[in-house]
């Protein structure tokens, strides 16, 4: 393998630049040429591709977003869109692809792969840590420590009002960053996609604790929630305890922005480089993740299509330090 390239692809994640790092540096330590692709396969479609040397990703690993810029292409979901796309990587000569992003991703890779065998990686970049394969993906914990500060200052407001906050968080198909903000940030309820029941536990508890009458309260509500949003659901609430003085805040991209945490950027070093390692092994069609602090390879078909389950532990915990 002489050349490999590199895209960002679906929504941003903090710790993407880290990654994009990682892979320049890794494959010019081992003699492979680094290609930079520009938006996605949008990028990739229209030949918007630039040779990446190790000074160009100097001073990128403390920066959200990407500097690759990201996007979603609906014509890469054509045949058409996927031939264009070929013939651009064999204008540039590029044996390979590291793809960092999450399941549409992954996804369109495998397609990829599927029609003209161009060899892919993945690196799972997306802050709602929902892919299998990997413990952490690169952006969760950063987005998880900008939900907590922005829950640890409505507190204050909340405390000084006698209020109850509902706070919205990202997670449209799963609760990773509501359960872990919300424990974190001593929520006195949370509501996941994944429990079904939540709504109802939250209106015991809240039963419960008329009796002690807590002057005020943090509720963090994933958007994906089965109840709606935060606004409905406040209403719904407010409907039963009329004697709350109820808020909503939702925290929306902020949660997406900022510099990655120092978990996230050895993260995405950790992951980029495994990625440009199983490519130089002959691997494709998989992703890179770390497991119990080890790196594994997943085949994309199990990262999109295995499920991900919250973790009952602290699930668990979260109702045992609400009380």
């Amino acid at each position: 393998m002489k050349k490999i390239g590199v895209f960002t692809s679906g929504g941003d994640a903090p710790g993407m630049n880290a990654c994009i790092r990682a892979v320049v540096r890794s494959a010019t330590y081992h003699g492979i040429d680094v290609y930079g692709i520009r938006s996605g396969y949008q990028g990739m479609i229209e030949g918007d591709i630039a040779k990446l040397e190790p000074k160009d990703v100097a001073n990128i690993i403390q920066y959200g977003g990407t500097i690759l810029k990201t996007a979603r292409s609906k014509e890469f979901m054509t045949l058409e869109g996927r031939k264009k796309a070929y013939e651009q990587l064999v204008k540039f000569e590029i044996d390979g692809l590291v793809c960092i992003g999450g399941d549409g991703t992954y996804t369109g890779a495998g397609i990829f792969f599927d029609e003209y065998g161009i060899p892919s990686i993945g690196a799972p970049g997306t802050i709602d840590n929902d892919l299998y394969g990997t413990d952490f993906t690169i952006g969760f914990d950063t987005a998880v420590n900008t939900a907590l500060d922005a829950i640890d200052r409505i507190r204050d407001t909340a405390d000084s009002h006698n209020r109850l906050f509902f706070i919205e968080v990202m997670g449209r198909d799963s609760g990773f960053i509501a359960l872990n903000a919300g424990i974190a940030g001593g929520a006195e309820g949370i509501l996941l996609p994944e429990i079904m029941s939540d709504y109802d536990d939250l209106i015991k508890h809240f039963n419960n604790k008329e009796k002690r009458r807590k002057e005020f309260s943090i509720i963090i509500v994933a958007e994906g929630e089965k109840e709606g949003n935060a606004f409905e659901i406040s209403k719904k609430f407010q409907d039963n305890f009329s004697g709350y003085d109820v808020r909503v805040s939702v925290l929306g991209h902020i949660q997406r922005g900022g510099k990655p945490s120092a978990n996230d950027r050895i993260l995405a070093s950790t992951l980029g480089n495994a990625a440009v390692e199983q490519l130089m092994a002959g691997k494709s069609n998989a992703c890179v993740g770390v497991v119990n602090a080890e790196v594994v390879v997943t085949p994309f078909h199990e990262a999109i299509y295995k499920s991900k389950s919250i973790n009952q532990t602290l699930w668990n915990l979260s109702k045992i330090l609400s009380n």
